[in-house]
């Protein structure tokens, strides 16, 4: 878990991958965006108590607080998932899989340290997220949480880099008017290895 960085979970996002392994359309996506201003005292809908100190939990071992910017759950991803999982147009299968994949990873950490993963300690949570953060090295007995963990970390980077926070997080610049706009500078023009010539050359209209 040490390895993974927020600069991972864009390129996780990239191709929006949470949107397909979750059966999510992307109406379901749009609506989820007004869990990012739920009420303080959020009471979740589809995760039951401790699924939902689970969903905390684990989200902000995927995108911890860091000099940049806030952990998941205070850009509320945990509110943002159980929206799109209670949302009349979930599928079952996306609901089975959550769930499924929360117990597994209780089981896992009750065969290993004989508590729940709320209740591990953070040296035993890591262990156990270890051997299913990164699928090439994944051992063939831990299929099934490598599979929700790919998952959940595609699920909560969608939700992260969706909101205000992400955006910052990012320094996405764009959707505001800029009137004093000199075009790219000549460090970024170095970087894509192109001249400011070929930038003011005009294609013709065919």
């Amino acid at each position: 878990m040490t390895e993974f960085s927020r600069r991972d979970a864009v390129k996780a996002i990239a191709a929006l991958p949470f949107a397909l392994t979750w059966d999510l359309t992307p109406s379901q996506l749009e609506r989820a965006a007004t869990a990012f201003t739920v009420e303080q005292d959020y009471v979740p809908k589809f995760f039951t108590r401790s699924e939902w100190q689970t969903v905390r939990l684990l989200a902000d071992y995927v995108i911890p607080r860091d000099e940049r910017s806030g952990s998941a759950t205070e850009a509320k991803v945990p509110e943002y998932i159980d929206f799109l999982l209670s949302d009349k147009d979930a599928s079952e299968s996306s609901k089975v899989a959550m769930r499924g994949g929360l117990g597994w990873l209780d089981f896992e950490c009750r065969e290993r340290f004989g508590a729940t993963f709320v209740r591990c300690t953070d040296e035993q949570r890591r262990d156990v997220l270890d051997d299913i953060a990164w699928p090439a090295r994944a051992k063939p007995e831990h299929s099934h949480g490598v599979a929700f963990f790919t998952r959940f970390r595609d699920l909560t980077a969608g939700g992260f880099f969706s909101s205000a926070m992400g955006w910052q997080d990012v320094r996405y610049v764009g959707n505001v008017f800029n009137p004093n706009w000199q075009g790219c500078s000549a460090e970024a023009m170095a970087k894509l290895g192109v001249s400011q010539d070929l930038m003011n050359t005009r294609i013709p209209v065919q």
